[in-house]
């Protein structure tokens, strides 16, 4: 029995290879994903290692604000020269760092971006943690004076630098742009930056740029002296831990700023894992379907087999071993293609301007394991329906040519699928009602999803006979035939059309959540919006304070409104703090109060009202506020105010004074500019752009621009969705190519008959292409209903975080179902083509 299954995998090689690319495609996402996580992980493990001293003297990291500004807090050089009498240090060297030094290229564009951070460091020369390199000069020299810079050797090469040219770096200090010279070559550990820039200067240039000229450091590297352990050094250093500062081993921070990393990379794996899901339930049903219909055409072989005296279990072990096969073929092909499929993600990460360098590919036995597994365990659960129905062939009524693939009672199907929607929809509709994860509505989607799938053969038939109508009257009888081919066999085309319809219902229901996310910004925007301008950095990057004073002197320009962000603590809890101008952001980007009043002073403090009910605060509380622990003050609370319906960037509002009275950065994240009534448009504009000229990381934008940099986020997501659905869809497409293949052989005789009474061979063409074209819009009319449903639904659960406005981008939706008659055309084109040129006489004497 196993040679003849293997015999039987060969003699149809070519049937099985669109089931096979299936799990090539599925496999391949899920090493793919796999391997670029773990590529990353290394490369940022190799950098973390070699960042950490024995020891590091740093600001606590439950109150760090590095996302929202730069920790203002630093240490003092009398601090430095006290560690340095500690017993059991070797070395001790103040570290100057920060994440917003981005470099230029030689053509002024910026290197880097897409959020990569840009570190920037003065130079020193301790190893790192067990005596790793730390950083470390590869080629050239050290910078040593002002005027000189050391840039990693992947970042010149990206900016087209050599040694002795002069670069320019961009800071959000008072100096926002610097110059130097190119004098060396650094690194960190093993030399990959992962797609960030490094740029060394010497200490008291990196005080200037990063400090505004403070003689203070951002951090404390500790060598141990040899045979003193981390734990040993990091107590002898203690005593001598500024307040708002901690000593840690370097094993503890390399772990914790490794934790972090793996953190945000299992984003990544995770979204890559879904679409990975999402192709291989999309080619099961290209197995369950291939199989299926190899079962029906092979039913008198298996009969023959079962009269020779196969059991129905060597029967079963029969197909499941071809399925077998075919997913062990799948799957390594898969894992060769994953190989590619990670340097894809990689060059798609450069070419969207994260250029990341993950130093090669990891290929870890976990990934090979896994890999294995799922194509294996996807194929044979897919193949083992087929295969068991194969097993209870009666062997005389296959010789008989009885019907040996029973259908279950499509009215039953209907009855469980209506059943299991329900259920789905009750979850969801309990996610709307409640305050619940939001896996309670992923979980009722996902229901809902199979539910529609069980009922798909009921759903299909008016949707086959509408399509039917609308052909007949050009094509005839030619339609009618092709509708009853689409109904013969219920289950076969629902299962078809079913793998087309999951990749559109996703694609659905990302598209209506998209235009909704859009719609959403674009009210808000419109609604509270009252700068002419906008000023920011990209990513969300801090901008000088320099900036905003220029600006004020520009003719025209009547109102610069600051704000700035910063992490801390609220009452102890964690926050993010917005600094505001108190005398001018009511006229730019007002708050909508729910109770009290909005004149901020250096005592009070405005908090949003999800916050308040949260803890109970009213009008009138006293709280305590701190930006990095080092200064607590204790503020009143006057206002209270609806965030969802303001332009707030956060919870806890606060003047300008205050921010920085607590430890909040003196550089800003977003201007607001008001002209001057009757001051020229072009004019101000034309001002404003000529203060940012040389720093193309500041922005100016007028409402418009302001709006499209806020949408756009929300359309690249769209645009990589759309990729990565498409992968799926195209498995639908070879879906339907295998089902019409496979269907033209199984119904050969009656293409035959069919012929010899009259019909042409354009004709027999025009059939297939319209049950292909009727299955593609079976699928995608359910698909496109289905997901605005659920992209409806989706909208609706994010309602309270800002997504409140419902758009449904119809003509989308209508360019959907058109692509996807497109696609039933194109997918037609081999079997329609194979089927008109069958010979009649050999045909209608087929078996």
């Amino acid at each position: 029995m196993l040679a003849t299954s293997l015999k039987a995998v060969w003699a149809r090689k070519l049937r099985l290879l669109m089931s096979t690319f299936a799990i090539v495609l599925g496999v391949a996402f899920v090493a793919g994903s796999l391997m670029f996580t773990d590529s990353l992980n290394r490369a940022f493990s190799g950098i973390m290692n070699g960042t950490v001293g024995d020891a590091t003297v740093r600001a606590t990291q439950d109150a760090s604000q590095h996302s929202r500004g730069g920790d203002t807090r630093t240490i003092g050089p009398d601090v430095l020269a006290k560690a340095r009498s500690a017993k059991g240090v070797a070395q001790v060297d103040g570290v100057v760092s920060s994440m917003s030094a981005t470099v230029l290229a030689k053509n002024g564009k910026v290197i880097g971006g897409q959020g990569a951070p840009a570190f920037g460091v003065n130079y020193h020369d301790a190893r790192a943690a067990d005596g790793v390199p730390g950083l470390h000069i590869t080629q050239g020299r050290a910078p040593t004076s002002a005027g000189e810079i050391a840039l990693d050797a992947k970042t010149a090469e990206r900016g087209g630098y050599h040694l002795g040219d002069t670069v320019s770096i961009l800071t959000s200090g008072q100096t926002p742009r610097w110059s130097g010279r190119l004098v060396g070559y650094a690194s960190y550990a093993n030399g990959s930056m992962v797609g960030s820039t490094l740029a060394v200067v010497d200490t008291k240039t990196a005080q200037q740029l990063f400090l505004d000229g403070k003689d203070a450091y951002t951090s404390l590297w500790v060598q141990a002296r040899p045979g003193v352990s981390q734990s040993t050094v990091v107590e002898q250093i203690q005593p001598f831990v500024p307040k708002g500062f901690e000593a840690v081993t370097g094993k503890q921070a390399s772990d914790e700023a490794a934790s972090g990393i793996k953190k945000a990379l299992s984003f990544i794996t995770t979204f890559l894992l879904v679409f990975a899901g999402v192709a291989l339930l999309v080619g099961s049903f290209l197995i369950v379907n291939t199989f299926g219909i190899l079962v029906a055409q092979r039913s008198r072989e298996l009969a023959l087999l079962r009269a020779l005296g196969a059991s129905s279990r060597q029967v079963l072990a029969s197909v499941l071993v071809e399925a077998l096969v075919v997913g062990l073929v799948g799957s390594l092909v898969g894992i060769g293609v994953g190989v590619l499929l990670a340097k894809g993600i990689s060059a798609l990460l450069s070419a969207l301007g994260a250029d990341i360098d993950t130093g090669g590919l990891v290929l870890e036995p976990r990934t090979v394991a896994v890999s294995l597994l799922v194509g294996l365990g996807v194929t044979a659960l897919a193949a083992w329906l087929p295969a068991r129905r194969a097993s209870h062939i009666s062997p005389i009524a296959a010789m008989r040519d009885d019907q040996v693939e029973p259908e279950q009672t499509v009215r039953r199907r209907a009855v469980v699928g209506a059943l299991v929607f329900v259920i789905g929809a009750a979850l969801a509709a309990w996610k709307l009602a409640a305050d619940t994860s939001i896996w309670v509505f992923v979980a009722g989607m996902v229901i809902m999803l199979f539910g529609t799938i069980s009922a798909t053969p009921v759903l299909a038939r008016p949707v086959v006979r509408a399509i039917a109508a609308v052909a007949r009257p050009r094509s005839g009888i030619v339609a009618q035939l092709a509708a009853e081919n689409s109904l013969r066999n219920p289950r076969r085309t629902a299962a078809t059309a079913s793998a087309l319809m999951i990749g559109m219902a996703l694609v659905s229901m990302m598209t209506v959540f998209g235009a909704s996310a859009s719609g959403s910004v674009d009210a808000l925007i419109a609604k509270n919006f009252r700068g002419d301008y906008v000023v920011s950095g990209q990513f969300s990057e801090p901008i000088s304070a320099s900036i905003a004073t220029r600006m004020r002197s520009v003719d025209g320009v009547q109102t610069v409104s600051r704000l700035r962000l910063g992490d801390g603590t609220f009452n102890d809890a964690p926050a993010t703090i917005e600094g505001v101008d108190a005398a001018t952001f009511r006229q730019v980007a007002p708050v909508e109060l729910n109770s009290g009043k909005d004149a901020l002073d250096d005592r009070s403090v405005l908090i949003s009202s999800e916050k308040a009910k949260a803890y109970g605060i009213t009008v009138g509380d006293v709280t305590r506020l701190t930006i990095g622990r080092a200064n607590v003050k204790r503020l009143t609370v006057i206002g209270i105010f609806d965030r969802d319906a303001s332009p707030r960037a956060a919870d806890y509002v606060v003047s300008m004074p205050t921010f920085e009275t607590v430890g909040g950065s003196t550089k800003d994240n977003t201007l607001y500019v008001l002209r001057r009534p009757g001051a020229d448009a072009a004019n101000v504009k034309k001002g404003l752009d000529s203060v940012v000229a040389d720093l193309p990381t500041v922005t100016v934008k007028d409402q418009a621009g302001y709006a499209a940099e806020q949408r756009a986020p929300i359309d690249t997501m769209l645009v990589l969705i759309y990729g990565l659905l498409g992968l799926a869809i195209v498995i639908a497409v070879l879906g339907i190519i295998n089902t019409l293949a496979l269907s033209v052989i199984e119904r050969t005789r009656e293409i035959g008959l069919l012929r010899a009474v009259g019909l042409a061979r354009s004709q027999l063409r025009s059939m297939v292409r319209l049950e292909a074209v009727t299955i593609s819009l079976v699928g995608a009319v359910i698909g496109v209903v289905l997901g605005t449903i659920f992209g409806v639904l989706f909208q609706r659960t994010q309602a309270n975080s800002g997504v409140d406005v419902l758009v449904i981008p119809w003509l989308r939706l209508a360019l959907f179902l058109l692509l996807a008659a497109l696609v039933g055309v194109l997918a037609a084109w081999w079997p329609a083509r194979r089927a008109a040129k069958l010979n009649v006489l050999a045909a209608i004497s087929a078996p």
